[in-house]
């Protein structure tokens, strides 16, 4: 990759307002393809889920969204091994066309004595200076027994409060509840505090105490340690705040040519099986596929087993900002006699203008989570992720996509991406997909073209049996469209018939740089993301998009 001349807005010396004239944001794109605004207009009346009224009735209808654009993962000074300023993060986030950013700082010593409560007042400073970004603070949880989850709060007089008694009272690193190896001593009581855990959040918003706080994943495969029985623990604990994972990690530029080596992987995930992973995995599940988890990538693995289940469970890609690729910046020298563990942050990062080393980009500027709401506030972003809204792009690989299922005869918009659809068996159905191709460069200077969508089909069983099931046997890519050359705004329109079974449908596509056999066979997935060799990742050659599903409820005729 080819040193990047540092951004105005990396230099926390720049305001804002400093970057208005640095062009169109992502929400202007949006606006003229026609994917914002509208639902803004609609005021109130259309703000609203649909009706209980119709929830027994065959078919359904959605309301009209905007889509706002966010990263749920983003580390600052205010994290032992991150580098960045809060100002800094904010103005690389903005120029990137970022709607929405959630700042996750890991727990540690000096994170839980002094960080949240010093970190909350440059949040409200970064917000000041971003005012068209939705800001949150959030925390990068230890899960007991297993890996990492961001948990985040809307704003509000608690919401600092709400993450510094959680991160005291339920961090498995602060706890030392970190075993989660089969059979070990200290395994069951620390799985069962991370359910507790995820359960008094669940309070604090049942109560009031707190407008909303979410809970997502973080790197479910990356060390295998994440089984699918804890997920299935965690997200029926209280499936209004455990609400999915990310489907791609960060550290997308670990690859690059280059730049850390023969050995490296996207994402970072370079880690092999040890006693503490579960052991029911290939080996296979610890490499990314086409910059995606193992666990979403694979049709028919794990995300499938979750939602043939019945239930939303979102995917999202982000950041995991800590030091991004071939930026100029190093950490900032320590005071005599200060560390993280007395201050509970790293000294502010000083300019060296010689390349550092990194894995990251930018918030923005390759990973993207794209929400549906009705309005645009940090509520709605919450109430969009739980609801399921959701599809996700790497490499600006889009610049709008809209989904609605609806009877064959219906007349309204249908349900979207998250929504049920009630129908009949036999019933006819139509999926609309209206991509919006990328009108622009992204910041590598490529224009991004889509050469394919895929639509995926899964039968929905109800709750398992084996809550260690990773399968999803009747999941399978259903339709695949070759849509290489296609510009601007235009709709696919795919029959889809309710067989005897419930089911639910999602869709995905890339580039068509790199594809093969999917991981479960040709029979499942002919087309899908495959791994890339070690050190020879490049990101911005093999990029995808993934969406959330569509569930259809059958009903006797």
């Amino acid at each position: 990759m080819a040193e990047q001349q540092l951004p105005s807005w990396a230099d926390p010396s720049v305001s804002s307002t400093d970057l208005d004239a640095q062009g169109a944001s992502r929400r202007q794109l949006l606006r003229a393809a026609g994917l914002f605004g509208t639902a803004f207009a609609l005021g109130a009346a259309a703000a609203g889920p649909a009706s209980a009224a119709g929830l027994g009735r065959l078919g359904g209808e959605d309301p009209r969204l905007g889509y706002l654009v966010g990263d749920h993962h983003i580390h600052t000074v205010y994290s032992h091994d991150a580098k960045y300023t809060f100002s800094q993060l904010a103005a690389a986030g903005a120029a990137y066309g970022l709607d929405w950013m959630v700042f996750t700082e890991h727990s540690n010593l000096g994170h839980a004595r002094y960080g949240a409560s010093l970190e909350h007042d440059e949040i409200v400073k970064a917000r000041a200076e971003n005012p068209r970004q939705l800001i949150f603070q959030g925390l990068e949880w230890y899960i007991p027994a297993a890996e990492h989850a961001t948990v985040f709060a809307a704003p509000g007089p608690h919401e600092v409060d709400l993450l510094t008694r959680f991160e005291t009272a339920y961090d498995g690193k602060l706890l030392g509840y970190t075993q989660g190896a089969a059979g070990a001593t200290d395994t069951a009581r620390n799985e069962a505090h991370a359910v507790r855990a995820i359960q008094w959040l669940a309070r604090q918003r049942r109560t009031g105490y707190v407008d909303d706080v979410l809970v997502l994943a973080n790197h479910p495969m990356r060390l295998g340690i994440d089984s699918p029985h804890e997920m299935r623990d965690w997200r029926d604990a209280a499936p209004e705040i455990m609400i999915g994972m990310e489907g791609a990690p960060g550290a997308q530029g670990a690859a690059v040519p280059g730049l850390r080596g023969p050995t490296s992987i996207r994402g970072e995930y370079e880690n092999k099986p040890t006693a503490q992973s579960w052991a029911g995995y290939p080996a296979d599940a610890y490499l990314t596929y086409g910059g995606f988890d193992w666990a979403t990538a694979t049709v028919g693995g794990l995300w499938d087993a979750l939602l043939s289940e019945g239930g939303v469970f979102s995917v999202t890609t982000n950041s995991d900002a800590h030091r991004i690729v071939s930026d100029t910046w190093r950490n900032g020298d320590w005071a005599p006699g200060q560390n993280f563990d007395t201050t509970g942050r790293l000294p502010d990062p000083v300019n060296t203008d010689t390349p550092q080393p990194g894995s990251d980009f930018w918030p923005g500027q390759f990973s993207r989570t794209h929400v549906g709401v009705t309005r645009h506030g940090y509520r709605s972003v919450m109430a969009g992720l739980r609801a399921g809204r959701v599809w996700l792009d790497h490499g600006h690989l889009l610049d709008g996509l809209e989904v609605r299922l609806k009877r064959e005869h219906d007349h309204g918009r249908g349900v979207t991406l998250g929504g049920r659809l009630r129908v009949r068996k036999g019933e006819r159905l139509t999926l609309n997909i209206t991509v919006t191709s990328a009108s622009r460069p992204n910041s590598q200077g490529i224009l991004p073209e889509l050469a394919h969508v895929d639509v995926i089909r899964g039968a929905v069983r109800g709750p398992v049996a084996d809550r260690d099931d990773w399968r999803a046997p009747d999941t399978k890519v259903a339709w695949s469209k070759d849509v290489s050359g296609r510009k601007g705004t235009y709709t696919l329109r795919v029959p889809l018939t309710a067989g005897e079974e419930s089911f639910y449908v999602r869709l995905r596509g890339s580039d068509g740089n790199r594809h093969g056999t999917g991981y479960l066979g040709a029979a499942v997935d002919p087309h899908g993301p495959v791994p890339h060799t070690p050190g020879d990742g490049d990101p911005w050659a093999d990029t995808w998009f993934y969406s959330n599903p569509v569930f259809v409820d059958v009903v006797g005729r």
